[in-house]
């Protein structure tokens, strides 16, 4: 750990709040998919992971873990390919001005990203959100320039789970894939790191994943990413 020189986080449940940010603008997608029908959107919703009891996005789910094709696949099977590609398109434009104009920090996420940039370790973003959306929503949160990159599932031949981003950020940055940690609130961000040969996979409980989700692929579960400063400062201090 103490080798660490680099950090891939995830966007939503990691830097942003993911209940708060997301759940007006898949209601608003949703309805559309839906023609306006209340029942059918939230039927749709429930398919793509929320949990109307709980009021929450379920973890590892459609849209709490999946790109936007994803979702398009899901909720629009019917559709001929190419057209889903460009249905796909929409959604990412959409998602990508409305998240970042909606994103809600999470508590700490800024102080964190400051003390890691100001630590000297490489930072950037591996979302399944759209590059673009995760450009925009660096920028919304003021952290932009504290980053070296930012990857979406269109920046990437094959995005998360598939190891690509971390390559990606490793010819960018010259690391080595053991010298990366990679954060995420979900299983299929450290599927990623296990699949990369990440030095360290951490796991956050800020976003829709869980202690018993995360646990098994995890080198180690924090609350959210600002107790990350102290984790790997005070492991470089100990070394």
């Amino acid at each position: 750990m103490q080798d660490i020189k680099g950090i891939l986080f995830d966007k939503d449940g990691t830097l942003v709040d993911f209940q708060a940010t997301w759940f007006a603008i898949g209601d608003l997608l949703a309805l559309q998919a839906a023609g306006g029908d209340r029942d059918k959107a939230n039927a749709l919703l429930a398919i793509a992971g929320y949990d109307f009891s709980a009021h929450r996005f379920k973890a590892d789910s459609v849209f709490a873990a999946g790109t936007n094709a994803d979702i398009v696949a899901l909720w629009y099977p019917q559709v001929p390919a190419a057209e889903r590609a460009e249905m796909t398109v929409g959604f990412d434009r959409f998602t990508a001005e409305a998240g970042a104009a909606q994103s809600v920090p999470l508590p700490g996420s800024r102080d964190a990203i400051a003390a890691l940039h100001a630590a000297g370790f490489r930072l950037g973003v591996a979302t399944n959100d759209s590059t673009g959306g995760a450009e925009k929503t660096l920028a919304a949160l003021g952290v932009a320039q504290m980053f070296d990159a930012a990857y979406g599932y269109d920046g990437v031949a094959k995005p998360k789970p598939a190891p690509d981003t971390i390559y990606a950020f490793c010819d960018l940055t010259g690391l080595k894939p053991s010298q990366i940690a990679m954060v995420g609130d979900n299983r299929h961000d450290l599927e990623m790191a296990r699949a990369g040969g990440a030095g360290l996979a951490v796991g956050v409980l800020s976003g829709t994943g869980t202690r018993d989700s995360l646990a098994p692929l995890a080198d180690v579960v924090l609350d959210s990413i600002a107790e990350l400063p102290a984790f790997l400062l005070g492991a470089r201090l100990d070394q």
